[in-house]
């Protein structure tokens, strides 16, 4: 029987806790709060003299049509890439869980993606699909088929969804891997025994058992393309060309630090922190019922 730690007063658990406490204070609360803050506040040019000036901000945005096609974009750039991701991670994950010579060095190789930095691994993305410079890209020119997402908003769109989804499938590859090594291998030995064929032992067994993590993944990897995608894409396209692939928090970061509109930047911010919380909202409402743990 393993021993009880007990804590004679206060005092110890409040120090153990107060490094943690005091990173989510300064790193997250207080730069939150300024954020919500400067949303009802309107600066000059030269950041001399703030006013208050309420809502206005988030009228502005909702009445600006660019914003609602960001928007827009932002939602098939957030779906597609958390799809994608998913699907080609559960895919990896089940042929990597075979019995089959060198299968740790596959998996090794699959998780080595996730260690490089979203700006680099866009880097490398431009290595093969540049119009001039790129081994796919200018092979694809060559071949008849026009190719220059700098030119071409579809494709500079599919570019980042799929830079974006490659830096996202090893994180969700280690996941669906340990998910698979859980299911016992006596209920998929028995389905086989009573004729189960290997795509519906995944449909009616492997799936359903890995739900809890797939639902998990899948709010992760939402949070990763409204958030942590803006390497990738200023990168990439820079949200170009002509704001084809100009996400919500890329927005908010030309208009912050680059046009200098921190009211405006702030109020992105705010909605765009306020979707995110709705749509967790809704998956743990809606989507969780049909998990089974």
């Amino acid at each position: 029987m393993g021993r009880k730690t007990v804590f004679r007063g206060v005092a110890l658990p409040l120090l153990l806790l107060a490094p943690q406490l005091a990173i989510t204070l300064v790193f997250f609360f207080w730069p939150a709060g300024q954020a919500v803050w400067s949303a009802f506040l309107r600066q000059d040019a030269f950041g001399i003299r703030t006013i208050f000036v309420g809502f206005e901000n988030f009228s502005d945005l909702l009445a600006d049509p660019l914003y609602l096609e960001t928007a827009q974009n932002t939602a098939v750039f957030s779906a597609s890439v958390a799809v994608l991701s998913l699907a080609v991670a559960m895919l990896l994950a089940v042929l990597a869980d075979r019995q089959i010579r060198g299968a740790a060095v596959y998996r090794t190789l699959l998780i080595w993606p996730y260690a490089i930095a979203p700006a680099v691994a866009a880097v490398l993305w431009i290595f093969l699909f540049h119009p001039q410079v790129g081994l796919l890209g200018r092979a694809l020119n060559e071949a008849g088929l026009p190719w220059d997402y700098r030119l071409n908003g579809g494709q500079a769109m599919l570019m980042v969804i799929l830079a974006a989804a490659w830096k996202q499938v090893s994180y969700n590859f280690i996941f669906f891997l340990a998910g698979l090594q859980s299911i016992p291998k006596s209920v998929l030995e028995a389905a086989a025994i009573d004729g189960a064929k290997p795509v519906r032992r995944f449909w009616t067994i492997i799936f359903p058992l890995l739900s809890p993590t797939t639902f998990f993944l899948l709010v992760v990897n939402l949070v990763y393309a409204f958030f942590e995608t803006f390497g990738v894409i200023d990168a990439l396209t820079k949200g170009g060309p002509a704001k084809s692939t100009e996400t919500l928090i890329y927005r908010a970061y030309i208009d912050g630090r680059v046009n200098l509109d921190i009211g405006a930047s702030s109020a992105q911010s705010v909605v765009l922190m306020l979707v995110v919380i709705g749509l967790t909202v809704i998956q743990f409402r809606f989507i969780e019922r049909r998990v089974h743990y």
